[in-house]
Order: structure tokens, then sequence, then C-alpha cells
């Protein structure tokens, strides 16, 4: 196919290179270009607040997922994986036949006695499911039997940096998009007052720092990245109007903006501008309904009872589970909830203790908010963190007074809602709580199985950049049947 007849210079066109060659060969000029610039023609196309499937590619059982990730890597055999063995066994050292030789952290590698540490925690059986629980979680035993509890997660990582960014993007190395950047990518924005990705920060802990490429966007579209509240008057920055500016006074500014942007659109057919105007649209309407969510005084008082005494304080982990469910019954697809410094390579039975208070009355509390709302059928909540940790000491073993190195081997999460099995543990450790013995799921398993319930084949949602398909789970994962109701 000849090109359009040209009767002068190229600039007499008026037009952008993107335009000129979409003029060739029915198009194809176009999308060689958009692959160049690491971009495929479906993610052009989906501009607003569409995401790029018109259908789900499964039947979802969830519409939304409030994530809450315990960063640092809570201990499983002190909250969910009983092993009575290291308590009978206490100070012995860990068998060569049961490590078999695999890879120690630099922090215990080089120690000389790798003492088996029972837990200094108490376990029960709770609920009609009998789930065996740690005395440091009494609310979420009180709703064991709304749980899936997974015992057998592993991961490759062994640190925390790669391990979080594993969990986060399905890819030890960081640059790639969020899970909560692909599920926007794919599934869109329910509600066009609000982000459909959200991230929320316990404030004031330590730890193991939380970077914001954790909930990036990677090489998708920068409108697909979650957006953070913080617990201020301004819950995100730049959003309100600065001294002397007005609500309709910027109404009119950002009509004069869409102006120019619509001009400039028609004139190079550059849809990255439809982006931009959506983003500028969404932010004048967050101006009102960011307040709106945030504003937790309306709630009932046997509401927040529920959540404990610290939901009146922002930034809490309490105050963040109320605020992602208010978020979620207003449509928000994606709510990643962090909370740190559950990195304890001493004193295990002072830390646990701590965060477990901190974080099980408020977790079981969103459990039973969500259901008596009717919300918690299709609402997946997940709990956990990157890792596990050891069952022998590091360093030396003082009685119960002793840490927990890194342990990606084995360790424990729970899921309830959205399409899970509610009331059954799935998965199983050996007796020393080291390897896995039944069930294995692997990170990549843990994300096929979410995207499933969402209604996406993971295998099928793809971004083409720098010349090959990407997908959250690379290139294996299996959705985990289990688990599924």
């Amino acid at each position: 196919m000849n090109p359009p007849a040209c009767t002068g210079p190229l600039s007499a066109f008026g037009r952008s290179r993107r335009e000129l060659l979409s003029r060739f060969g029915l198009g194809l000029g176009s999308l060689a270009l958009a692959d160049l610039m690491g971009r495929t023609q479906p993610a052009l196309a989906s501009s607003g607040e569409g995401g790029l499937l018109p259908a789900t590619h499964v039947p979802a059982k969830a519409k939304r997922i409030i994530y809450l990730f315990m960063s640092g890597g809570p201990s499983q055999m002190d909250t969910f994986d009983y092993k009575p063995l290291l308590n009978q066994r206490h100070g012995e050292q860990l068998p060569d036949s049961v490590r078999q030789g695999q890879r120690l952290t630099g922090m215990s590698g080089n120690q000389t006695s790798l003492p088996l540490a029972g837990s200094p925690f108490s376990f029960a059986r709770h609920g009609q499911s009998g789930a065996w629980i740690s005395e440091t979680l009494p609310h979420t035993a009180g709703i064991v039997d709304d749980l899936c509890i997974v015992r057998s997660l592993h991961t490759e990582a062994i640190n925390h940096d790669p391990a979080i960014t594993f969990f986060q993007t399905g890819s030890q190395i960081s640059g790639r998009p969020s899970i909560g950047s692909w599920l926007s990518y794919g599934l869109g924005a329910e509600n066009q007052n609000l982000p459909g990705f959200v991230v929320l920060i316990t404030q004031g802990m330590g730890g193991q720092p939380l970077y914001a490429r954790l909930w990036g966007s990677g090489f998708l579209p920068s409108r697909h990245q979650g957006v953070q509240f913080r617990a201020d008057k301004d819950a995100v920055l730049y959003l309100g109007n600065p001294p002397g500016i007005s609500r309709d006074g910027r109404r009119v500014m950002l009509d004069r903006l869409r102006e120019l942007h619509e001009i400039e659109r028609a004139r190079t057919g550059d849809a990255e501008l439809d982006t931009r105007i959506a983003q500028y649209e969404m932010a004048f309407r967050m101006q009102a309904s960011v307040p709106e969510v945030t504003d937790l005084a309306g709630e009932p008082g046997s509401v927040k009872a529920l959540y404990g005494p610290d939901v009146e304080k922002p930034g809490s982990f309490a105050y963040n589970c109320l605020l992602a469910r208010r978020l979620a019954e207003r449509g928000v697809k994606f709510i990643q909830l962090y909370h740190q410094d559950w990195d304890h390579h001493g004193g295990i039975k002072g830390g646990v203790a701590t965060k477990c208070r901190e974080t099980d009355q408020p977790a079981a509390a969103l459990i039973r908010d969500l259901k008596q709302r009717g919300l918690l059928e299709d609402t997946l909540v997940v709990w956990g963190g990157e890792f596990g940790r050891t069952n022998y000491s590091q360093g030396k073993l003082n009685g119960d007074n002793f840490g927990r190195d890194h342990h990606p081997r084995c360790f424990s999460m729970w899921f309830a809602g959205g399409g899970v099995k509610a009331g059954t543990t799935l998965g199983e450790t050996d007796e020393f709580g080291y390897n896995v013995v039944r069930d294995p799921v692997h990170v990549h398993d843990f994300q096929a199985t979410l995207m499933h319930l969402l209604g996406i084949d993971h295998e099928r949602l793809t971004y083409k950049f720098q010349g090959r398909r990407y997908r959250l789970t690379d290139v294996h994962g299996h959705v985990v049947k289990g688990m599924l109701a």
C-alpha cells in the first residue's frame, strides 16, 4: 500500500509521528511504534476507568481484595503451625536429615550450633474446624471457621527486599508492576470517584523499610499505580487546592486545561492525553470523595468497639482496617495494608506477642464487619508476610529468650471470603516445621489463585514490554484448587 500523497514538507501535516505511521498499511506502523515504546494496542485503547478485559475469563467469586501484609515475616510456629515436637526437643540440634543442606542466611549460616526452639506460647484447637491457633491470637481464634489457613507457602527469596518484592510484583527484582496494578489494568475501577488501588501503612512502626515501588505500576501506564492514603488531614498529597484557589476556580481551570488537551489530542492523535485528562478529573472528584471516606465520625460506636481502642488513632492498624472496609464498600478493588516490624531475630516472645496484640482484634473485626454487612462473600481478605521463621534459634538459646532467622521453606497465611473454602486448613509441614510435606503453595500459585478468584486467568492477562509478554506470575504458577469453595 502506498503512503498518502504529500504535497509539502512533513511539518506541514501538523501531526505526530504516531499519527503519520498509523496512515501506513492499515495502521501497522502505529502498532510497530507502539511496540517500540513498550506498549500494546489494547493498552492504548483502555483509557478511562475501564480495564483491558471486556469480561472476566472465568466467573469471579470476589469483586475486591483487602490484603493485610505483615512485613518482616511472622513466625508460623508461634501463630498457626503447631509443632509440639520442637518443645519436646527444645535445645537439641537441628538434624542434618531435616535441613538437607539447604541455604541459610548470613545471620545464622555461620553458627556452629543450630538448637531447636519450641514455641513459648500455648496452642489450642478452635471452632468446628478444630484448627490449632496460638494463644497470641484469641480474636482470630474466634473467627477461625471463616478462615482458610494455608500452612505450606514457600518462596525462593531468603532476604526481605527480594521476598517482599516477589510477593507484591511476581519478581524478586524490582521494576515489575504490583499485583494491585495488574488488577487495575485488567479489571479497571468500579468507583469513578476513588482510585481502584489504595495503600494504607500503619504509622509509627519500625522494621524493614517499605518502598513506593511495591505498589508501583512498573511498565504499565501510571494510572494503575497504588495511591497511598496517609494518616493526615490531607490523606492524599497535593490533592487540596492552594490557598486562595476555590473549588469553582479549580473547575474552571480544569475545563480550560481539558480544552487545550483535546486540541492537542486532535492534532497529534496521542492517546496518552486521554489518560492525563482522566487523571486530572479523578483528582478533582477525589477532593470530595477522599475526605468523606476517611472521616470515621459517622461510624457507630458498636462498630468502632469491634476494632478496638486504637481505631480512634489515625494511621493505626485498627483505623486502617476500618478504613479498608469503608473503601471496599465504595468499590475500591484492591486495598493493601502494610504492618511492619515482624522481623524477630531476637526476643521472639515479646516481639510476636506485641505484633499480635496490635493486629489480632482489628483483623478479626474486619472479617466480622464485612460478614455482617454481606460483603465478605465477595471480598477476599488475605493475611500474611513475605516468608516464615526458622525452627532453630538464631544465636544462643537462652530459655524462651531467643530469636528466629528468615525461613523461606515453609510459612503460613490465612484467607477469608471471596470464594475460598472457609473452615479449612490446607498444606502440611514436617514435624520439625522445616519443610513442606503436603500441598505446597508457591508465591506464583498464591498470585494465580488470587487472580482466579477475581475472574482472571493469570496466563492470559499479559503486557508486552521490550519485546516480551509479561504477566504477574512470570512463567509458572497454578490455581490452588484446594483453597476454592
